[in-house]
């Protein structure tokens, strides 16, 4: 923080603003929510209509940045392994396996809409 000496008793602070926007809406609504074991700043978008409840603006590891995930995907369909991913994305292949595993026991009827399988539908 630059501060300049305007008289003995008054100073001017030049102070950087940041502002932080929510990944997931854009909004700029947005509070301080604690901090990680890290200790970076975690963020909550208040936007009531948001998908994303909280998220860090600086990730300690860079296989978490939600934009890798994708890339995860897209890299798989093209018939890269676990061990290529990882080295291509600069992250573990540890952390693409959980990714994996994760998205793997994700159920994929009820993200789509579709009611689980076995269920009947409702007859209204």
């Amino acid at each position: 923080m630059a501060k300049t000496l305007l008289s003995p008793w008054v100073t001017e602070s030049a102070v950087a603003f940041l502002q932080i926007r929510c990944p997931a809406c854009q909004n700029t609504d947005v509070i301080k929510h604690g901090s990680t074991a890290q200790g970076k700043q975690r963020y909550r978008c208040k936007h009531p209509s948001c998908p994303s409840q909280t998220f860090l603006v600086d990730y300690s590891h860079h296989g978490r940045v939600p934009e890798v995930k994708p890339h995860m995907l897209e890299m798989t369909l093209t018939g890269s392994g676990i061990r290529d991913i990882a080295r291509v994305l600069h992250i573990s292949p540890t952390t693409v396996s959980e990714a994996f595993k994760k998205s793997a026991s994700a159920p994929t009827r009820q993200r789509f809409g579709h009611p689980p399988h076995g269920s009947k539908p409702d007859s209204r």
